[in-house]
Formats: C-alpha cells, sequence, structure tokens
C-alpha cells in the first residue's frame, strides 16, 4: 500500500464513505454487471480505499468487476447519499484492455441499450446511466434519498447494498 500522511483529528473522525462508479459505453451501450451478492445489476465500481485516487480506484473496480482495464474520463454526476453518509462521484469510462468475464464479485457482465436496462437494474445506477448519456457539458450534481430497503424491495430493516 502506498504512503499515508498523518490524519488529523478533523479528518480522522469524517464518518462518510466515497464511491466511485463507471458508465461504460460501447456501440451506444453502457455496461452493467449482475452481482452475486444481491442479484441486481449495477455500474462497475465501489469504495476508494486509504491510498487511492479517484481514478486508480475505479480502475481497481472495473477490473475486480468486469475483466475490463478502463481509462477513467468526464465526471458524470455528483451524488449525495444522506441515509448511508456516501458521496458518489461517477464518470464516463472508456475500454483500454482486459477481457469482459465474471469475476468472485458478478455473475455476469453486459452491455445493454441505455432505454432498455434489466428490470432488476439498481434505481440509483439507472438514474446515473440516464445522467451519462444526457451528455450535459458540466457535471450533474443530485441526492439520490431513497433507501436500499426500498430501492431492491427488501422486507422491513433490510439493508445490504449500495
Amino acid at each position: 500500500m502506498r504512503d499515508i500522511e498523518t490524519l488529523d483529528a478533523a479528518s480522522a473522525t469524517a464518518q462518510f464513505r466515497v464511491g466511485v462508479y463507471g458508465v461504460i459505453i460501447e456501440d451506444g451501450k453502457v455496461l452493467l454487471a449482475l452481482r452475486r451478492d444481491i442479484d441486481w445489476w449495477n455500474l462497475p465500481g465501489g469504495g476508494m480505499e486509504l491510498g487511492e485516487t479517484v481514478d486508480e480506484a475505479l480502475q481497481r473496480e472495473a477490473l475486480e468487476e468486469t475483466g475490463l482495464r478502463v481509462r477513467v474520463g468526464r465526471l458524470v454526476g455528483v451524488y449525495s447519499k444522506p441515509q448511508k453518509q456516501e458521496v458518489v462521484l461517477t464518470f464516463l469510462c472508456s475500454i483500454e484492455g482486459g477481457q469482459l468475464s465474471e469475476t468472485e464479485e458478478t455473475r455476469e457482465c453486459r452491455f445493454f441499450a441505455p432505454d432498455a436496462l434489466p428490470e432488476k437494474t439498481l434505481p440509483k445506477h439507472a438514474e446515473r446511466v440516464r445522467d451519462a448519456f444526457l451528455n450535459q457539458p458540466e457535471a450533474i450534481i443530485r441526492a439520490q434519498r431513497s433507501s436500499t430497503q426500498h430501492d431492491q424491495r427488501l422486507p422491513e430493516g433490510a439493508d445490504k447494498a449500495r
């Protein structure tokens, strides 16, 4: 792991997470991954680890979930998820190499037309896909306040995914 500078008292007590997700588009279609743990489709990505840059984290997550090496491009949006104390950054990405494959985290990866996403696509991720296809010149800023329970139609009290 990289050297990490000592955190000051204010940053050491921060209680939020930064997530990074990639909208990988090829031939007008977007890549989604079917997660093994929750059986829902989502964009490749996840939480940053200590010592990583934003692009390093997204490149690691994309490789872990899809088998692809990606180049991180333009910022699509910044999504606040206050119920999870999380900020999510979503970027357009292009494929640089690797081979699309299932992984420990995903059962399947497939490209979909943006207007024909699978029914079991996580709603927050579907919104990020729609935002990417708006082709806005500036990043979108949104609050994504729905709970995981609501998004995945889980029983009361269950809250497992992003």
